[in-house]
């Protein structure tokens, strides 16, 4: 686990598609398509791995993650809540999904909220969260390295690295569950009933 800080530097942690890149003109497909692509190429696993395709932008059309386009064009706010979409759907279902962002979407449409305002809260955000992470990371592998006992170290690369990805998808499992049961609130709180 020593090329650890590699592994994170090669994540993009950063990598967020801002205010000032996304275009004061409407985009066809193809022109989001390639937006994302160029912006989040260095996020993917693998070369194959597609960050946007004409499926997934037609499929959150149709499930209605995505307020209507007009013209074939994507809006500014299509493409925030694209971008929204780019990040929750690594946790969420598409219907989790379609539930946290709905009442974004009617709030759009009627012009009730500075969607702007909005978004910068979310990188705001999302930076404080690469930063702590990047923090957490360190104390996780000093943790993995104290739980390999002496008698482990004939195998303790391979059994730190081990440790420290079942550590990890335990806490990811932790923050999707909370994410989840925010959802469900989101749900609870639409239909006007009470919780218990």
């Amino acid at each position: 686990m020593e090329n650890i800080n590699q592994i994170i530097d090669s994540l993009g942690l950063e990598t967020s598609l801002t205010l000032d890149e996304i275009p004061k003109i409407d985009l066809y497909m193809d022109q989001v398509i390639q937006l994302f692509e160029n912006k989040f190429n260095d996020s993917k696993r693998n070369e194959d791995e597609k960050v946007l395709t004409k499926t997934m932008i037609n499929n959150y059309a149709k499930g209605k993650l995505i307020f209507p386009i007009q013209n074939k064009k994507y809006s500014k706010e299509h493409l925030i809540l694209i971008s929204l979409i780019y990040q929750l759907k690594g946790a969420l279902s598409i219907n989790d999904i379609k539930v946290t962002l709905n009442g974004l979407n009617k709030k759009i449409v009627n012009e009730e909220l500075d969607l702007d305002s909005f978004y910068s809260s979310y990188l705001h955000l999302t930076g404080q969260n690469a930063a702590g992470f990047k923090v957490d990371i360190e104390e996780r592998v000093n943790d993995v390295k104290k739980e390999v006992s002496e008698a482990q170290k004939e195998n303790s690369a391979y059994l730190e690295q081990v440790l420290m990805v079942s550590s990890l998808v335990h806490m990811s499992n932790l923050y999707r569950r909370v994410a989840e049961k925010l959802v469900d609130e989101i749900v609870v709180e639409k239909e006007g009933k009470h919780q218990k």
